[in-house]
């Protein structure tokens, strides 16, 4: 008994394993209840089901970040909840980019929260790495988080003033897609719901294993998150260090989101204005980082109630100038 309570209260990157480890099985039993239950059997999930989805998700997170309140206090609560709001926001253009994978390899609807959901375990590993990586840059190398910071800024300025050209990048050209289908065998065809399947090969007649559009897909949405998680990571980082808080604010935010898909996907071209709110939001915390430099902190308060504003504004103004839009 006594090593195993000294393993639970070993301090693990700042933060007691025990807590780790309520966050992992709170997260686990979550995915679990989502394909176990809810999605045994496979099915379209309509705007009605997305919206419940996220709800459910929201509302577990939220409730996370009132157990960090007690447990850490309400500064790290309000940088959770700060780390929560910016990673659903900044997660929302991969929206398109999820939208548009799905829609190049031709996955029908009752495929995708498939490919949506096997993604979420993907993430839930290569953010780790990220935030691992990052955390042990910013402790060995504090000037790091000015490098972020500047980052930051010019990111949003590059985002605000950056033109909509409205064209999708040609998949048919993307290196990986072409790395996958030069060096593994790859079927024309869906297979259900399958990532790999067994097939005669067409050279040699034997049974061998295939991947599938599906599994493409996957592969494509991973590598799209790595990309816009050089964005989330350090905007997050710029709101905490703590490692713990910058993990899970990410990772209760993509669960979100991912749940949200099928109604945002529908309804993206109406968020005319959220490209500018975020560029904001980026620029806001690009600043917040240079003003701590020259001893100037804005309080976590402060920094959730205009992250909060400036996301807000900027949905309820798209809403508003494309009611007309609104079917």
């Amino acid at each position: 008994m006594e090593p195993l309570i000294s393993f639970l209260t070993t301090p693990f990157l700042g933060t007691v394993a025990w807590q780790w480890l309520l966050f992992l099985a709170i997260v686990l039993a979550i995915l679990a209840f989502d394909l176990g239950v809810l999605h045994r059997e496979e099915h379209e999930i309509e705007v009605r089901e997305s919206f419940l989805l996220y709800g459910g998700y929201f509302a577990v997170g939220m409730l996370f970040g009132l157990w960090v309140w007690f447990q850490m206090g309400s500064a790290s609560a309000l940088e959770f909840y700060t780390g929560f709001l910016i990673e659903q926001s900044l997660s929302m253009d991969n929206v398109f980019v999820m939208a548009m994978i799905l829609g190049f390899f031709g996955i029908p609807r009752i495929y995708q929260h498939r490919v949506l959901f096997w993604g979420i375990l993907g993430v839930i590993v290569l953010r780790a790495l990220m935030i691992g990586l990052g955390a042990a840059l910013v402790q060995e190398f504090e000037w790091i988080l000015y490098v972020f910071g500047v980052f930051l800024l010019f990111s949003g300025i590059k985002m605000f003033f950056s033109k909509d050209e409205g064209e999708h990048p040609d998949l048919t050209q993307n290196k990986m897609v072409n790395f996958i289908r030069r060096h593994f065998r790859v079927t024309d065809d869906l297979h259900g719901s399958k990532f790999f399947v067994r097939l005669p090969d067409g050279k040699t007649g034997k049974v061998v294993l295939f991947a599938t559009p599906l599994f493409l897909a996957l592969v494509l949405i991973e590598l799209a998150d790595l990309v816009f998680a050089v964005d989330s990571v350090p905007a997050i980082f710029a709101i905490t260090q703590d490692p713990f808080i910058v993990y899970t604010s990410n990772i209760f935010a993509i669960l979100g989101l991912r749940s949200l898909y099928f109604a945002l996907a529908a309804m993206m071209h109406r968020f005319v204005y959220l490209k500018y709110a975020l560029a904001l939001v980026l620029v806001f915390i690009g600043c917040k980082i240079l003003l701590h430099g020259l001893d100037i902190k804005i309080h976590a308060g402060v920094s959730l109630g205009v992250t909060f504003a400036l996301l807000t504004g900027g949905v309820l103004l798209s809403l508003y100038s494309t009611r007309k839009q609104a079917s």
